[in-house]
């Protein structure tokens, strides 16, 4: 295994026995150091699948990003996690360097003759078997991936996209983020057992069934103070009002992204 820690930009990082990370130099608010991508391949196979290649930037660092993912090797095979442009913006690059079929729920980005994913569809590629879970809540085409490789010692390991982050904790997107699917999507993940977590921003983390108890923590904890704070504020306060109580732990520069986890919280408390 390589000696790479975690931010490695424009190197490829063993994580597990079959996945590979390349970090793509894309740092902010949202992306937190940048856009993980996963590159899977399993002991003895020359071929690999990338999942989310990152974002588009013609001439600048996502474009070298996408060129050294294409000069590892042959690459038939590209999986979309979710509809977000930090990780489906490299599709057509990718796609004209490599040839790969690309795959996702939505119809939008698929390139080539794989059709869409669904839920429980096994893929055979690249010497592996990737399980698609659907786990919408982020986005509404959110998926997992469960990957496992028969000869391989560990456990399969999980890429979770951005339903996990490797640290701190995700939004629920304002235009089809729903918070009752989140939740549910956690249970199922946690459901899976202890696998490690390859997520989609931030390092990868040891146990699914620890962190998805944090989450599911985290999102009750949230509900509880926005109970509160209508409670005192009043069932007609604003989503503003309500961040600018409930949030004050956080950093006032991402209040304007926590207004949509709130409104999806107020959403689910009034559903």
């Amino acid at each position: 295994m390589s000696g790479l820690e975690h931010p490695a930009y424009g190197l490829l990082r063993p994580v597990t026995e079959s996945a590979s990370v390349l970090l793509c130099d894309n740092p902010g608010l949202m992306t937190l150091e940048g856009t993980n991508t996963w590159v899977l391949r399993g002991a003895g196979s020359d071929e690999m699948v990338v999942v989310d290649p990152g974002p588009d930037d013609p001439a600048g660092v996502a474009d070298e990003h996408i060129e050294r993912l294409a000069a590892l090797g042959p690459i038939p095979l590209v999986l979309i996690s979710h509809r977000h442009s930090d990780h489906t913006g490299g599709i057509d690059r990718i796609v004209e360097l490599t040839g790969a079929v690309v795959r996702s729920v939505g119809s939008g980005f698929l390139r080539g003759l794989g059709g869409p994913l669904s839920d429980g569809e096994v893929i055979d590629a690249a010497g592996l078997r990737i399980t698609v879970l659907a786990t919408p809540g982020h986005t509404a085409d959110s998926v997992s991936f469960l990957v496992d490789d028969a000869r391989a010692e560990e456990p399969g390991a999980v890429l979770t996209a951005d339903t996990i982050l490797g640290r701190g904790t995700t939004v629920i997107d304002r235009e089809d983020g729903d918070l009752g699917d989140y939740l549910e999507s956690l249970r199922r993940l946690r459901g899976l057992g202890h696998r490690r977590v390859l997520p989609g921003h931030g390092p990868e983390l040891d146990d699914m069934v620890a962190v998805s108890d944090g989450y599911l923590a985290h999102r009750e904890k949230r509900l509880d103070q926005v109970r509160g704070a209508l409670r005192e504020l009043g069932e007609g306060a604003s989503t503003r009002e309500v961040v600018e109580h409930v949030y004050t732990d956080v950093d006032e520069k991402l209040w304007d992204v926590a207004e949509w986890s709130v409104q999806a919280q107020l959403d689910y408390l009034r559903r």
